[in-house]
Order: C-alpha cells, then sequence, then structure tokens
C-alpha cells in the first residue's frame, strides 16, 4: 500500500500544481476576451490582420506556407537608403543600421590641403520627419607641422544634406507605397 499512497500523493500534487498554473495564466492576462463583432469569423483574415500588426510567431518558417513575417531590413528604410545615396560621393568609415549611425571618413576635396570634414548621421526614428535625424559636421584644420585642430561645426552644410536626405526619402516612400498598392489585392 505504500506505493499506491504515493502515487496518489503525487497525482494530488500535480492537480494542484495545474490548477495554480492555471490560475497564474489566466490571471497574467494571457488570455483575453474580445467582443465577437469587432473580430472577423474567418481565421485567414484573423491571421492576416495580426501579422500586419505584428502579432503572434510561426514554427520553422511557417511550414512552407508563403510570406509571413515582414522584417524592415536597411535596404526597406527610406531614411537609410537616402542618406546612403546622398553621400555615396565620401568615404564611409562607420555605417551601423542597428545603431542608428552613418559617419563618414575624413573628406577633402582638393581645395583646401589642410582642411578636411567628416559627417556624422544619427537616425532618431525610422519615421520620414525633420527630426527624425541629426546631422554632426565636423572640420579638421591642420598646420603645416601636422599639428590638426577638430572642431565640431554649425554651417549651411548640414541643413542641406537634412533636406537633401528628406527630399529623397519621401520619394523612395512614395515609390516603396505605390508598389505595394500594386502588390497587395484590395480586400472586399
Amino acid at each position: 500500500m505504500p506505493i499506491s499512497n504515493r502515487i496518489q500523493k503525487r497525482f494530488y500534487v500535480l492537480i494542484i500544481f495545474s490548477l495554480v498554473l492555471a490560475f497564474f495564466l489566466t490571471s497574467c492576462g494571457i488570455y483575453k476576451p474580445v467582443d465577437a463583432r469587432k473580430v472577423s469569423p474567418n481565421a485567414d483574415e484573423r491571421v492576416k490582420k495580426n501579422l500586419e500588426e505584428g502579432k503572434g510567431f510561426t514554427l520553422m518558417g511557417g511550414m512552407g506556407q508563403g510570406s509571413g513575417t515582414n522584417y524592415q531590413f536597411a535596404s526597406s528604410n527610406p531614411m537609410w537608403r537616402a542618406t546612403l545615396e546622398i553621400l555615396d560621393f565620401l568615404p564611409l568609415a562607420n555605417v551601423d543600421y542597428s545603431g542608428g549611425i552613418i559617419t563618414t571618413d575624413w573628406y577633402n576635396e582638393g581645395t583646401a590641403s589642410d582642411e578636411s570634414i567628416k559627417i556624422t548621421v544619427r537616425f532618431l526614428t525610422n519615421e520620414v520627419r525633420a527630426d527624425g535625424l541629426k546631422i554632426i559636421v565636423h572640420k579638421k584644420k591642420c598646420s603645416s607641422q601636422q599639428k590638426c585642430t577638430v572642431k565640431k561645426i554649425t554651417s549651411a552644410l548640414s541643413h542641406e544634406l537634412q533636406v537633401a536626405i528628406l527630399k529623397k526619402a519621401v520619394i523612395f516612400e512614395k515609390d516603396w507605397v505605390k508598389q505595394n498598392r500594386k502588390e497587395r489585392p484590395a480586400l472586399k
């Protein structure tokens, strides 16, 4: 009989543990009842809506189904693409998409051999907005004895770069919206 008592005791512990676990899971907000009038009864429409909103997950790539999650890479961010295109004449020293920063190397046009500039662009948001990026220009001036001074300058160059980047980003964003509108069939 001692073996049956142990099994019975473990069974009770398992039931109590399951009830406590169920209580905690429902109180954490995992289960949220919804209004049936606001949610479509069609499962495919609910899945599509959840994926558009960034909810849910897939296992093993969705088991061979069509496209699922939409990742935003540097090539799909209009501000990033516009900045790289505008600064393409400059040598780049640091390009970090995840950190949101582009830094050029020291650049000299050849007109003044003792002066060089370095441009840093910081992305504050992925949206195309005037306050979405910060442009910093540094100027390095070297003497004939190779003693150099570096200063952060405020010039019209940073404003002109910002305007050019924003104009190009707007064009990229309009093209992207137009392209996605053609690819998506209209919902009824």
